[in-house]
């Protein structure tokens, strides 16, 4: 007999709003099975108005609204036992953060969670990742976003230690990062890379999963730091429209593809890891995979 459910995890990025569907199949004496049902994508680039302005504008919070009163319908639609809307670096540093999720909630009862940056890499780390971080290998785990990018070092299947920048790829493309912020990720990564003697980088973000699709690599085959380094001289050699045109890029993807890519390759460089793997997780599947787990823990508690 499976046990069929669905969870729903709302990403409130910088550069997108994301809602993820997932539907959670169990059976007694077996793993529970994760399968992404539905995903939206909505660019509303928020990064662009809180970096620039230090807030979020009345237009883009009236589209948050719009977007959450349609997440809202379609998860209603799925009949959704449990789900979460989570907010980062956009909202987090806008004057106007708190007072934009407070009107969400009265608008279209969807309570917005602003969290800061060790939050989101814990609720990252907690993702599937167990066929990749096992013992004896060691990762550096890369998730970059419009805002911010989160490292977290894994070894011998734990988590060392994680770290939030404020380096993200809307912050670069609007010139919007402290002129130093480059040697200080360089210097953490170093410094919390240089004792073991083999690592490699695992990548999480729309725009790693956008250079994993044009490798036409099979899935679980990782990318050569050779191949990143490539991939970022050829779409630095294009512009923006050729992008768009030639090489098919979505328009809100073919600006900030450029910046990240280079924050992968460098975190390659200075953590002299050779690979990175692409195992398209991120934020939203960590969301889904907590409200399972405390759902669960709820059953247990009423059993007792």
């Amino acid at each position: 007999m499976l046990k069929i459910e669905k969870y729903a995890a709302i990403d409130i990025g910088s550069n997108a709003i994301r809602l993820l569907i997932a539907t959670v199949i169990e059976k007694d004496g077996f793993m529970p099975q994760f399968k992404k049902t539905s995903l939206v994508r909505l660019p509303i680039r928020l990064g662009a108005d809180v970096f620039l302005e230090g807030k979020i504008s009345s237009a883009n919070i009236e589209r948050m609204k719009d977007a959450m009163t349609a997440f809202s319908l379609v998860m209603k639609s799925h009949n959704v036992v449990s789900a979460r809307a989570c907010a980062t670096s956009a909202m987090r540093e806008a004057k106007n953060g708190k007072e934009v999720a407070q009107y969400l909630l009265k608008t279209t009862g969807i309570d917005v969670q602003i969290i800061d940056g060790n939050d989101e890499a814990t609720i990252i780390a907690s993702t599937d990742l167990q066929y990749l971080i096992s013992e004896n290998r060691t990762f550096l785990y890369v998730d970059v976003g419009g805002g911010s990018t989160e490292f977290t070092v894994f070894s011998n299947g734990k988590s060392i230690i994680s770290k939030s920048f404020q380096l993200g790829t809307v912050r670069i493309i609007n010139d919007m990062i402290r002129d130093t912020i480059w040697d200080e990720v360089k210097e953490w990564i170093v410094s919390n890379t240089k004792e073991y003697s083999k690592i490699d980088v695992i990548g999480s973000g729309g725009n790693i999963n956008s250079i994993y699709r044009f490798s036409e690599k099979k899935v679980g085959k990782p990318l050569s730091y050779f191949y990143v380094a490539n991939f970022y001289d050829k779409i630095r050699d294009y512009t923006y429209h050729e992008r768009i045109f030639e090489l098919k890029m979505n328009p809100d993807r073919a600006d900030v593809i450029v910046p990240a890519t280079r924050i992968y390759l460098s975190a390659m460089k200075w953590s002299k890891a050779k690979n990175i793997y692409v195992p398209k997780i991120g934020l939203a599947d960590g969301i889904v995979k907590s409200l399972y787990n405390e759902r669960k823990a709820k059953e247990i508690e009423g059993e007792k």
